[in-house]
């Protein structure tokens, strides 16, 4: 595709920021359109309080990230974040009833960056502006689409900037991004052009969470990274703990909205006894707090299927979590974003025109498999609600077959691990070889 003059893309979050990287090979210049003011890289931003919340980045996303930002992971481990190489002796995983088995990394794919989502994103963000065709303007509201006189087609972003006395401002693009996030406008955009908005389906949660950080010692859990311990439908608790730069663990306590973890000393420690695996309670009854209980809800995972579409307007894309948004306690979110990214550049490649319809159908594959994985983990639990398939329930038991063998069996964890990162597809547990060590072991 030759280089066209202009894009823009609407929000600045890791979606937004991945997006615009992957436009800056195929447009002489590209627009950040960002509501907030930009944090010192490593602080969390006003319009992400999620940031402040444990993030995973999977190790799918984590090859991305490196690929379109070469030397990415040497630079943050260069600022403290560390970096998971030896699963064997660094990730602990409670899932099933029992621990997964151990494996190693004997083909390299499995080492991890631990990284704070601040760190990460403000890093992602000054190297992308440090490209010289890319800017941003900051304090900035999108207000809606500017449609073409050519019909069928977008020609830029209605804005106003939050200074005082700003007036309302066209910017002209030959594309326009929504990386907007999960309460993207652009339904009620596209209907007001006279479209039909697409298709939403949803599976409700109810989650609720508590964050908080605490001082990480050399002696914690023998060397061990990352403690996960998974809510199950007898034991509705669950737990994530990541070591981060600053010598620090990031945990986040769950529940469902029913028994959500408390947010005094007491409570919170008494929640966090009281889980399957007893790692976590271990670190931080005697551990250093630094900081405050920091609380989330999860509603719902959405998807929205714009690539069931028949018509959309050329010059206009959906990205990121205004596409689909998950449950953050599976850490799916950024690393989807940076698989359509690849998607994005995948389809720029091929052209411009009927880009929407391409690149929709491309991405909708990526998401496909994490979305899978999510839903159906989601919908072992009666508190979930959403359409429970014949398909659904037999993965369900599969799975849970699946974990009694990875109790065992190192081959299976792996396999399973590879599939939760991303870097298989949930078809590659139900081989030959993982089926025959499931039923003789």
């Amino acid at each position: 595709m030759p280089n066209q003059n202009h894009a823009i893309v609407i929000g600045a979050s890791m979606g937004g920021l991945l997006a615009a990287r992957a436009l800056a090979d195929f447009y002489q210049q590209v627009t950040l359109v960002e509501r907030d003011t930009f944090p010192p890289i490593g602080e969390n931003r006003k319009g992400v309080p999620q940031g402040r919340h444990t993030h995973a980045l999977l190790l799918r996303g984590g090859e991305i990230l490196e690929g379109m930002f070469p030397g990415l992971t040497a630079d943050l481990m260069a600022r403290g974040a560390p970096f998971l190489d030896r699963p064997e002796q660094e990730l602990i995983w409670f899932d099933g009833g029992g621990y997964h088995a151990r494996f190693t990394n004997e083909d390299g794919r499995n080492g991890a960056l631990m990284v704070s989502r601040p760190l990460l994103e403000g890093y992602v963000r000054q190297r992308l502006l440090a490209l010289p065709n890319v800017t941003a303007i900051e304090q900035c509201d999108a207000l809606g689409l500017v449609p073409s006189e050519r019909a069928g087609r977008v020609r830029g972003v209605r804005l106003v900037r939050r200074a005082g006395g700003s007036a309302e401002e066209v910017l002209e693009a030959d594309l326009v991004v929504d990386a907007s996030g999960r309460g993207s406008r652009a339904p009620k955009w596209l209907a007001d052009m006279g479209y039909t908005p697409p298709a939403e389906e949803r599976v409700t949660v109810n989650l609720a969470g508590v964050t908080r950080l605490y001082r990480r010692r050399p002696e914690h859990l023998n060397g061990a990274k990352v403690v996960i311990i998974t809510l199950s439908p007898t034991l509705k608790r669950g737990a994530v703990m990541l070591a981060q730069e600053g010598e620090r663990w990031t945990l986040t306590l769950i529940g469902f909205a029913g028994d959500p973890p408390p947010r005094d000393e007491e409570g919170f420690l008494a929640f966090a006894r009281s889980l399957a695996a007893p790692e976590v309670y271990e670190v931080i009854k005697d551990a250093e707090p630094l900081s405050d209980f920091l609380p989330y809800r999860v509603r719902a995972n959405e998807r929205r299927r714009y690539e069931r579409l028949t018509r959309f307007p050329e010059g206009f894309l959906i990205f990121g979590d205004a596409l689909c948004s998950f449950n953050p306690i599976y850490g799916q979110g950024m690393s989807v974003a940076a698989m359509e990214a690849l998607d994005l550049q995948q389809e720029l490649r091929r052209g411009g025109e009927g880009l929407w319809r391409r690149f929709f159908r491309r991405a909708a594959r990526s998401i496909d498999i994490p979305w899978q994985i999510v839903v159906s983990g989601d919908l072992r639990f009666p508190e979930a609600e959403g359409k429970r398939t014949p398909a659904i329930r037999f993965i369900n038991a599969y799975m849970a077959r699946l974990h009694r063998a990875a109790h065992r069996d190192p081959v299976v964890a792996k396999a399973f691990n590879d599939v939760a990162s991303l870097l298989a597809p949930p078809q590659s547990l139900m081989g030959p070889g993982i089926l025959w060590r499931m039923v003789w072991g």
